[in-house]
């Protein structure tokens, strides 16, 4: 077996079964221990998020809006057009609903994360925060732990070059390829090239300047790159309503039933597929959004918690839903289609010309999960070597970018995409083991804002 080989079949083994029961069995368990807060703390989240509670002497970096925002930008990407596709090929319709379900859990499991985040996190002199599961793990459950922090850390640095990074640039160079030259003409290497020194140029102004310059451009790049998919999407759909029931009902029926072209029955098709994309586009219980949620500006832990359940929703039940509804409505999940032209093909059938808005958005989403992951891997590296090293690693970052633009990456990405689910297990390990810390916070707030008649 070559290593390549050998990669491929350890990444297939991390993202398997046993992770994926671990997340969603983790959100199940924390979603009972808050009381549902995904359906209680909904509206609540939504009142802090548009700016009720923001104080600007309040401890932190970044608002609530822009937190949110940094995180989706890092979530929101391939996953909601390529990985949506996947699915529906691999589970049939039903996958969908299954996709749901995850995301409903996934939303405990961001709200324990993140308030963590800020619950148990280090401003230091300059007015830095230092926050995110590294932090929890090590403040929370002990020094005795910090190995499992350290790992937390490490994977996560590795993956940023990764999946964060060269997998995003990679897809950057290809929509621009679809839109300049079509779909079926072979990618051109000068134009790899040229795209991936104005990617990493671009990458480079915005990440030096840390998370307020990475956060002022994810406040206004996520909703304007939301609003376009979202519209277009939508305008298919009304083109297309009378499909809509059917499409839902497919949906619905066939999460608990395997259809004939789906291999390896419900379990093996239906719910390991929906569930797998599900948590591939929302990172739910990986850790990532807990360290830009992590810098936002408050002094109370559950209200940022509140705001990052808010991710899910908007980037699995709302974006990936869009995704699937035009895919299913326009019957082209049926035509044969590999999953990288599905979405596109879906689209370009409903209105000619509409396949390129795919590719555009496409570029939209990678360069901002570029921007954020960034982040991530900075936070990761501060808390490892110091503040120091950070410099060192952002130029490094803004390197890779300009590899991932020009490079096959099949070995590479197998590598980072099995860092990235690594994470989620010093992640998970702390989530459960502070959990009661979790469910204190949540009574003692509600209690108070109760009290203070500000719900």
């Amino acid at each position: 077996m070559s290593i390549g080989e050998w990669i491929a079949k350890v990444d297939g083994f991390i993202w398997g079964a046993p992770l994926m029961v671990l997340l969603v069995g983790t959100g199940l368990y924390l979603t009972f221990r808050t009381g549902f807060v995904q359906v209680f703390g909904f509206k609540h989240g939504l009142k802090v998020l548009f700016g009720h509670y923001d104080r600007e002497d309040d401890p932190g970096e970044i608002s609530h809006f822009r937190a949110l925002s940094t995180a989706l930008s890092a979530t929101i990407g391939t996953g909601n057009i390529v990985g949506v596709a996947a699915a529906i090929l691999a589970g049939g319709p039903g996958a969908v609903f299954w996709m749901w379900i995850t995301a409903m859990v996934g939303m405990a499991t961001k709200f324990a994360s993140c308030t963590l985040a800020v619950h148990h996190r280090r401003i230091d002199e300059t007015g830095e925060a230092h926050g995110g599961p590294m932090h929890y793990i090590e403040m929370g459950m002990g020094p005795k732990f910090k190995w499992l922090a350290v790992l937390f850390a490490v994977f996560t640095a590795v993956a940023s070059f990764g999946i964060g990074n060269m997998f995003q640039a990679n897809n950057v160079a290809a929509a621009v390829n679809t839109i300049l030259n079509g779909h079926e003409a072979a990618s051109s290497q000068y134009l790899n090239a040229i795209v991936g020194l104005i990617m990493a140029g671009l990458v480079a102004v915005v990440i030096i300047g840390g998370i307020k310059r990475i956060a002022a451009l994810a406040a206004r790049l996520v909703p304007f790159m939301c609003a376009f998919y979202i519209i277009t999407g939508l305008i298919i759909l009304f083109k297309n309503v009378g499909a809509i029931p059917h499409g839902l009902a497919l949906i619905f029926t066939q999460a608990f039933t395997a259809p004939e072209a789906v291999t390896g029955g419900l379990l093996g098709g239906v719910i390991r597929s929906g569930v797998s994309r599900g948590l591939f586009s929302n990172e739910a219980g990986l850790g990532s959004a807990a360290m830009a949620h992590g810098a936002a500006r408050t002094n109370e832990p559950v209200r940022e918690g509140l705001v990052a359940m808010l991710g899910p929703f908007i980037d699995t039940i709302v974006i990936c839903t869009i995704t699937a509804l035009v895919i299913i409505c326009t019957g082209t999940y049926e035509m044969g289609y590999a999953k990288g032209q599905l979405t596109s093909a879906a689209y370009e059938t409903a209105i000619a010309g509409s396949g390129r808005l795919v590719s555009i958005s496409i570029i939209f989403f990678a360069f901002s999960t570029l921007v954020s992951w960034s982040y991530y891997g900075d936070r990761a590296v501060d808390y490892l070597f110091g503040r120091r090293a950070v410099p060192c690693y952002r130029w490094l970052y803004v390197g890779f970018v300009f590899l991932g633009a020009i490079m096959k990456l099949g070995l590479v990405i197998d590598f980072c995409d099995a860092m990235n689910g690594l994470m989620a297990i010093p992640n998970l390990i702390a989530l459960l083991a502070l959990s009661p810390v979790v469910a204190k916070l949540i009574k003692d707030y509600f209690r108070r804002m109760r009290q203070e008649s500000l719900l």
